[in-house]
C-alpha cells in the first residue's frame, strides 16, 4: 500500500536503549493477556496480533533500566492499554453504539480504589478483568498521592473515548488547540508518565501539581502523541475512518496537503521537545529550590525527567519495528545521536550545532520595538449579542475614586488619563449587564486591578530585570488573601491594598473552600506575569501550545470563570463543571477572548512595549511568515475556537445533563452561566473596540511608559 506521505525527519536526542529483561516480558505479557481473557476467543485479538504488536519492545524500550518483575508489570498495562482500545473500537466505536460505550466506561472506575480494601465487582470482560488484577498489583508500592493521579489520568484516557466517538459520529474533526488539549487525555501519554513514576522514582507531592512538573508531562505527552499521529495516520484515517489525528486536522485547517500538515505536525512535536528541555534545565531547578526539595527528592525528579526522555527514545524506536504502523521510509538513526568511532564525531557534532541553533535560536531572535502600525482588525466572529449595564456612568466615577484611594494612579504607571483610556467599567458593564450597581463596582475594580497588575510587572521588574522581586511580590499578593483567618501582609502598595479590599468584600460570604478556589485562581494569574516576565528577560518567543495555555493564566480566566459560576449557587455539582465538555466550552471562549486581546493589542505591545507573548508574533515566529498571514492564522483558529463554543452548546451540553440527570434547576443554572459566557465574549469584543487603550493615535500620544524614578519600592514581608 503507497504511504499518503513521507516521514519526516525526527529531532529525537535521546539515544534508544534496550532493557535486557525483554523476552522476559514478552514471554508473561502472553501469558497473562490469554489468562485475562484477551487472546483466543474474544474476538479482537489471536496470539499473532499479540505477538507481531510487540507491546514487550515497546515497554523495554521506553523503560530501559527497571527490573524484569517491574518491566512485566509495565508491559500488562500496556497489553491492556492497547486491548482496550480496539476493544473499544470493535465494540462501540465502527457500532457508533454511544450508550452501551458510556455503560462500559462508568464500570471501570469502580476496579480503581484508592484503598485496596474497598471491594471492587466481578469482571464481565477481558478489559475489566485486565484493570482488576493490574490495579491490585500496581498500587502497594505507590503513595496515595499517585495513586489518585494515576485513576484520573486512566480514568482520562477512557472517558475521552466518548469525545472521540462523538466526533466520529457526528463526522467532525476538532480544531488544532482543541485537539492538542483532548489528545492528552485520549492518548494516554500522561497515563504513560505515571508508569515512568512506577519505573523510576515517584514524584514528591510537593511538586508534582506546579507548572515546571505539569509542563514536562504535557511536553512529553504531546510529543509522544504527534507522533504517533504520524506513525499511524494511514492505519487511523484511511483504514480505521478515525478523525482524532493530528495530520488530519492540520490538513483540514490550513487547508493544505498531507504532506504539508505532517511536516507541520512534526515542527510542533520538535518545539513540544526544545520546550521539555527548556523547562527540565530552566524551571525545574527553580522550583525544586522555591519548595525546598532535599536532595533525595531532587534526584527522584531527575530520574523521573530522564525516565520521559528514555521513553521518548525508546517508543520513537518501537514506531519505527511495529507491524502496527506506517514506517517505511523512516530512518532508524538520527543526526541528533553521534555515532562512535573515528572521524565520525566532529562531523556529527557540527551537524547537530548547525541543526539546533536555526531552530532554537529562533525564538530568541526577535528585534523588539519594531515599527509595525496599526492593529490590523479582520471582520471577526460574534454572533452573540451586546447588552450593557444601565449603572455603567457611576461606575466609571466610583472606579476612578476606588484608584485613587488605592493608590494606583499615584505610582507612576498608570494616571487620571489612562485609566480613562481603559474604561474598565465599559468591560464590566458589557461583561454582567444585570448586575447591581455594587456587584458592577465590584466587577470593574477586579478588572482594573488585574489589568494594573499585568501592565506592573512588565513595566517595574521587566524594566529592572528583577525577577526576584517580583517573585516576592507575588509571594506577598498570595498572603493578601486569608482564607481561615490567617494574618495579612501590611500593604505597602497599591497592588497589595487593592486586593487586600476586592478580597474582603468578595469573599465575606463565602465558604473556605469557595475562598480557596478563588485564591488559586489569583495565584494562577500573578505567577502566570513572572513566567512572562522570565521570557520577557531571556528575550525568547514562547513554544505555541505553551503559549495558549499560559495565556489563559494572564489574562486571569480563572478567576473570571470563578467569580462567574458562584453566581449560580449550589444547584449545579461540581463535577458538571469538571467535566470535559464544560471545560471545552469554557476553553474555547477563553481563548477567543485571549486571541481577541492579541489582535487588537498588536501595535500596543510589539511596536510601543518591546513584548513577546502576542499570539500573532508567537504564529510568526514559529511559522516564519509576516504579520498578515501570521494574523490570518489567529483569526481562523479565533472563528473555530467561537464555533467549538456554539458546537458544544448545541451538542455535548445536553448529553452531558442527560448524562448526569440534571435537575430543571440545575439545567437553568447552566443556561444561565452559559449566557454569561455569552455575554462576556460579547462584551469584551465591544470593550476592545470602543477603548483608547489600543488605537493608534491614543498610542501615538502616550504609549506605555512610566518614570523609573516613581517606581514603586517592593517592601520586606510583614504580618499584621
Amino acid at each position: 500500500m503507497t504511504q499518503p506521505f513521507e516521514l519526516p525527519h525526527f529531532y529525537m536526542p535521546y539515544p534508544a536503549r534496550l532493557n535486557p529483561h525483554l523476552d522476559e516480558a514478552r514471554a508473561h505479557s502472553t501469558q497473562w493477556a490469554r489468562e485475562m481473557g484477551m487472546l483466543e476467543g474474544s474476538g479482537i485479538w489471536e496470539q499473532a496480533d499479540l505477538e507481531a504488536h510487540d507491546y514487550g519492545l515497546l515497554c523495554a524500550y521506553t523503560h530501559p533500566d527497571c527490573d524484569g518483575p517491574a518491566l512485566s508489570l509495565i508491559t500488562d498495562w500496556y497489553v491492556w492499554v492497547f486491548f482496550f482500545d480496539d476493544h473499544f473500537l470493535d465494540m462501540y466505536k465502527r457500532t457508533q453504539d454511544r450508550a452501551a460505550g458510556k455503560a462500559h466506561l462508568d464500570r471501570l472506575p469502580l476496579f480503581m480504589p484508592l484503598d485496596l480494601a474497598t471491594p471492587v465487582p466481578e469482571p464481565e470482560n477481558p478489559v475489566e478483568a485486565g484493570l482488576k488484577d493490574l490495579w491490585a498489583r500496581t498500587v502497594p508500592s505507590m503513595s496515595v498521592d499517585w495513586r489518585r493521579r494515576f485513576s484520573v489520568a486512566t480514568e482520562h484516557l477512557l472517558n475521552e473515548s466518548m469525545w472521540e466517538l462523538s466526533n466520529i459520529n457526528e463526522g467532525r474533526i476538532a480544531n488544532p488547540v482543541e485537539y492538542i488539549e483532548m489528545r492528552r487525555k485520549v492518548g494516554g501519554a500522561p497515563w504513560s508518565s505515571g508508569l515512568v513514576e512506577y519505573a523510576t522514582a515517584e514524584v514528591p507531592a510537593a511538586v508534582a501539581g506546579t507548572r515546571p512538573l505539569r509542563v514536562l508531562m504535557e511536553t512529553f505527552s504531546d510529543a509522544v502523541h504527534l507522533r504517533n499521529d504520524l506513525f499511524s495516520y494511514q492505519r487511523e484515517v484511511e483504514d480505521e475512518g478515525e478523525n482524532s489525528n493530528g495530520v488530519l486536522v492540520l490538513e483540514k485547517f490550513f487547508g493544505c496537503t498531507t504532506q504539508e500538515a505532517a511536516d507541520t505536525v512534526n515542527d510542533v512535536l520538535t518545539s513540544r521537545l526544545h520546550q521539555f528541555e527548556h523547562t527540565a534545565l530552566t524551571e525545574v531547578p527553580a522550583v525544586a529550590l522555591e519548595k525546598g526539595l532535599t536532595p533525595g527528592e531532587v534526584a527522584a525528579v531527575a530520574a523521573y525527567t530522564k525516565g520521559l526522555q528514555d521513553w521518548q527514545s525508546g517508543g520513537h524506536e518501537w514506531h519505527m519495528r511495529s507491524s502496527r504502523y506506517m514506517n517505511k521510509g523512516a530512518r532508524s538513526d538520527s543526526p541528533w545521536q553521534l555515532k562512535s568511532g573515528p572521524g565520525t564525531s566532529a562531523a556529527h557534532i557540527g551537524a547537530l550545532l548547525a541543526s539546533a541553533a536555526q531552530e532554537r535560536l529562533r525564538a530568541y531572535s526577535h528585534v523588539p520595538y519594531q515599527k509595525v502600525g496599526p492593529s490590523r482588525i479582520p471582520d471577526l466572529y460574534m454572533p452573540f449579542e451586546l447588552q450593557l449595564s444601565p449603572h455603567l456612568d457611576p461606575a466609571r466615577g466610583n472606579l476612578v475614586d476606588w484608584c485613587h484611594r488605592m493608590g494606583i494612579l499615584q505610582e507612576g504607571v498608570w494616571d487620571e488619563d489612562k485609566l480613562a483610556a481603559y474604561d474598565l467599567a465599559l468591560c464590566s458593564a458589557g461583561l454582567d449587564p444585570d448586575a447591581t450597581p455594587e456587584a458592577l463596582d465590584l466587577s470593574a475594580q477586579w478588572l482594573a486591578w488585574g489589568t494594573y497588575g499585568d501592565d506592573y510587572y512588565p513595566l517595574v521588574y521587566g524594566h529592572r530585570r528583577d525577577l526576584a522581586a517580583a517573585r516576592l511580590t507575588t509571594a506577598r499578593l498570595s498572603q493578601c488573601m486569608p482564607v481561615e483567618g490567617e494574618p495579612t501582609v501590611v500593604p505597602g502598595n497599591a497592588m497589595e491594598r487593592g486586593l487586600i479590599d476586592l478580597w474582603a468584600r468578595t469573599t465575606a460570604e463565602m465558604t473556605a473552600g469557595q475562598r480557596r478556589t478563588l485564591k488559586a485562581a489569583v495565584d494562577t494569574m500573578t505567577e502566570s506575569w513572572v513566567w512572562e516576565l522570565s521570557n520577557q528577560l531571556q528575550n525568547r518567543i514562547p513554544d505555541p501550545v505553551d503559549y495558549l495555555e499560559m495565556r489563559r493564566a494572564t489574562f486571569g480566566s480563572d478567576l473570571t470563570l470563578g467569580l462567574c459560576r458562584m453566581g449560580h449557587g449550589p444547584a449545579v455539582p461540581p463535577e458538571v463543571y469538571r467535566s470535559g465538555p464544560v471545560r471545552s466550552l469554557e476553553n474555547a471562549a477563553v481563548d477567543y477572548a485571549c486571541l481577541l486581546n492579541d489582535v487588537f493589542s498588536y501595535q500596543k505591545e510589539i511596536e510601543y512595549e518591546g513584548e513577546i507573548h502576542n499570539a500573532v508574533l508567537v504564529v510568526q515566529n514559529f511559522f516564519g511568515v509576516d504579520y498578515p498571514a501570521a494574523l490570518a492564522v489567529v483569526h481562523d483558529l479565533m472563528t473555530q475556537r467561537m464555533q467549538q463554543f456554539e458546537h458544544v452548546v448545541a451538542h455535548e451540553l445536553p448529553v452531558l445533563y442527560d448524562d448526569f440527570q440534571l435537575s430543571e434547576e440545575a439545567r437553568a443554572a447552566m443556561g444561565g452561566y452559559v449566557l454569561d459566557l455569552q455575554n462576556w465574549l460579547a462584551g469584551i469584543l465591544n470593550w476592545h473596540r470602543s477603548v483608547d487603550r489600543y488605537k493608534a493615535e491614543w498610542l501615538g500620544r502616550r504609549a506605555h511608559g512610566f518614570l523609573p524614578d516613581r517606581a514603586p519600592a517592593v517592601p520586606a514581608l510583614t504580618f499584621g
